[in-house]
C-alpha cells in the first residue's frame, strides 16, 4: 500500500512540473511580461466633443476628438460618420484634426472612432460640430427678394408694378393668346401655373423589347428610351415676336411656386424689356430646332435688348439618342445676333449637353453684353457659356461636375470671370474651336493658381483645335476693358457662394437674393 500511495504522490507531482512547463513555453501566466504593447489591456477611449466654432482661412488650434488607451499599439483613427469642412484634416495617426477651413460651414457633425493595431475598436466614439464662419463672423443665408437685375440687364423692368393686363395660364396655348393679344408698351403680366409630369421620363427599368442602344452603344431604359422620342416631336415654342408696327415690350412671365413646363420661350426682333422669372421648364421636345430659352436678333426687324432671367430651374437629360446625338436637346439659354443688355442670375441649370451659346457663329460680329450672376452650372457637357465676340461677366457662379469644357471664350470675346466656385471640372476656362482666341481676367476665384487643380478636381484635356489657349497656368491672358464694365456690384466669396448659393437659386426660393455678411 505504501509503495502504491508513493507511486500516486510522485505521479502528481510530476503531472504539476509538466503542466507549469508547458504554461511557461505557451508564454501564460507571466506577469512581468504583460502589457509591453497593452495586448493583454482591451481598449478604450476618451472622447472630447467640444464644439469646434471656427473662423474661414484661420488655422484652428491642432483638437483630438479621442484619446485612446490600452489595447495594441499603433492605433488608427477615423472619421465613421460626416465629413470635415473643407481643408481640415484628421492625423489617422496621432488622432489631431488640424488646418486652416477655406469654405464655411454652418454646422458638419462628425463623429470619430479609433481602433488598435488587432482591428479591434474602442467602444466610445466622438461626435463634434464643426462651424465655420466668415471673418464678418455670420454664415450664407437667404437675403431680402431680388427686386431689380444687376449687371448688363439692370434696366430691365419687364411689366413693371401696374402693368395693364394681368393674364394667369395653365399651357402653351393660352400663354401665346395672351402674347398675340398684346403689343405696344403697357405692360403685360402672365403668370404661369401649369403642371407637367416628368416621372414617367425617369423610369429607370430596363427595357424588356428589343434593346435601345444609344449613340456610344449603352443599352438605354424605358425612362431614356421616352426622353429621346422628345427629339422627333415638333418643337413646342412661346414666340415673342415685335415688329416696328406691333413692338411687344415691356413684358414678365413669372411661374408660380410648383408649377412646370414642357415647352420653349424664343424672343426675337424688337421685343424688348422681358422677364422671366419662377419657371420650371425642362424636356422640352424639337431636338436640335429647340431650345429652352432663345434670345435672337434679326437683321431685317430688329434685336432685342434689357432681358433679365431670373431665378428660374432649366434642365434636361445628359442623352445621347439614336441618330441625335448632343442634337438630343438644343441650347439652354442661347442669346445671339445682336441680343444686348442681358442678366442671368439666380438660374439652376442641369442636366444638358448644350447650355449657353453666345454667338451664333464665327461670324456673329454684333457686340452683346451679358452678366451671369449667381447661377448653379451643374452636371453639364459643355458651353457655360460659349461666347464669341462681346463682353461677359462672370460674377459669383457655382460650377460642379462638368464634362467636357466650361467658360469658352472665342473670337477675340472679353470675359472677367469672378468670384466663381468650380469643383469637379474639365477645361474650366478654354478657348477653343474657333478661327481666334478670346481673352479672360481672373479675379478671386476659389482656385488661386495650379497648386489649387486637384484639390478642386480641376481636369484638363487638350484641345486638337488651333489656335487653342487653355487656363493651364491660371492666368489673366487680357485685362477686362475699364469702359464695358458699365455697373456697379459687388462680390460674394467664392466660399459663400459654395455654401449658400443651392438654398436661393431656382424656381421655388422665393426670389431671395444671397446673403454672405
Amino acid at each position: 500500500m505504501n509503495a502504491i500511495n508513493i507511486s500516486k504522490t510522485a505521479y502528481r507531482n510530476f503531472a504539476a512540473l509538466f503542466i507549469c512547463v508547458l504554461l511557461a513555453a505557451c508564454g501564460a501566466g507571466s506577469v512581468g511580461n504583460a502589457g509591453s504593447n497593452n495586448e493583454s489591456v482591451s481598449i478604450t477611449a476618451t472622447a472630447n466633443t467640444t464644439a469646434q466654432n471656427l473662423t474661414l482661412n484661420t488655422a484652428m488650434a491642432s483638437f483630438s476628438p479621442l484619446t485612446a488607451s490600452g489595447g495594441a499599439i499603433p492605433y488608427t483613427y477615423s472619421i465613421t460618420s460626416g465629413k470635415l469642412p473643407e481643408n481640415l484634416n484628421l492625423n489617422t495617426s496621432t488622432g489631431a484634426v488640424t488646418g486652416a477651413p477655406t469654405a464655411t460651414c454652418t454646422a458638419a457633425n462628425v463623429v470619430f472612432s479609433v481602433k488598435d493595431s488587432n482591428n479591434v475598436v474602442a467602444s466610445t466614439t466622438s461626435k463634434v460640430s464643426f462651424t465655420v464662419k466668415s471673418t464678418g463672423g455670420s454664415s450664407p443665408s437667404a437675403g431680402p427678394v431680388e427686386i431689380s437685375a444687376i449687371g448688363y440687364g439692370s434696366e430691365t423692368t419687364g411689366a413693371g408694378s401696374s402693368p395693364a393686363t394681368k393674364v394667369s395660364v395653365s399651357n402653351l396655348a393660352d400663354a401665346q393668346a395672351a402674347i398675340d393679344a398684346y403689343f405696344g408698351t403697357a405692360g403685360l403680366e402672365i403668370t404661369y401655373n401649369g403642371t407637367v409630369d416628368f416621372s414617367a421620363y425617369y423610369n429607370t427599368a430596363a427595357n424588356t423589347g428589343t434593346p435601345v442602344l444609344d449613340q456610344n452603344g449603352v443599352a438605354l431604359n424605358q425612362g431614356d428610351i421616352l426622353t429621346c422620342t422628345l427629339n422627333g416631336q415638333s418643337a413646342q415654342v412661346l414666340e415673342i415676336k415685335g415688329s416696328s408696327s406691333k413692338p411687344k415690350s415691356n413684358i414678365t412671365i413669372i411661374g408660380t411656386d410648383g408649377s412646370s413646363a414642357q415647352f420653349g420661350i424664343h424672343i426675337t426682333s424688337t421685343s424688348n424689356n422681358i422677364i422671366i422669372r419662377n419657371m420650371t421648364i425642362g424636356l422640352t421636345p424639337g431636338g436640335g430646332n429647340a431650345d429652352i430659352i432663345s434670345l435672337e436678333g434679326n437683321a431685317s426687324s430688329g434685336v432685342p435688348y434689357n432681358i433679365w432671367i431670373d431665378h428660374n430651374n432649366l434642365f434636361t437629360k445628359n442623352i445621347l439618342c439614336p441618330g441625335a446625338g448632343d442634337s438630343s436637346f438644343d441650347g439652354m439659354i442661347d442669346v445671339k445676333k445682336g441680343v444686348d443688355k442681358v442678366t442671368i442670375s439666380y438660374n439652376w441649370l442641369h442636366d444638358h449637353e448644350k447650355t449657353s451659346l453666345n454667338g451664333f457663329s464665327d461670324s456673329d460680329t454684333v457686340t452683346r453684353h451679358i452678366t451671369f450672376a449667381h447661377n448653379i452650372f451643374e452636371n453639364l457637357t459643355s458651353r457655360t457659356p460659349l461666347q464669341r465676340f462681346g463682353y461677359s461677366h462672370m460674377l459669383n457662379n457655382y460650377f460642379s461636375n462638368i464634362g467636357t469644357s466650361g467658360i469658352n471664350v472665342r473670337m477675340g470675346g472679353y470675359s472677367l470671370i469672378e468670384g466663381n466656385y468650380f469643383e469637379n471640372v474639365q477645361n474650366p476656362v478654354t478657348s477653343r474651336d474657333s478661327s481666334a482666341i478670346g481673352y479672360w481676367e481672373l479675379r478671386n476665384n476659389n482656385i488661386a493658381s495650379p497648386a489649387d487643380f486637384t484639390t478642386y478636381g480641376i481636369k484638363w484635356v487638350a484641345s486638337g483645335s488651333t489656335p487653342t489657349k487653355d487656363a493651364t497656368d491660371w492666368s489673366t491672358t487680357a485685362v477686362f476693358p475699364a469702359a464695358e464694365m458699365t455697373y456697379t456690384y459687388s462680390v460674394d466669396t467664392p466660399s459663400c457662394i459654395k455654401d449658400g448659393l443651392r438654398n436661393v437659386t431656382g424656381a421655388g426660393k422665393g426670389l431671395a437674393s444671397l446673403k454672405c455678411n
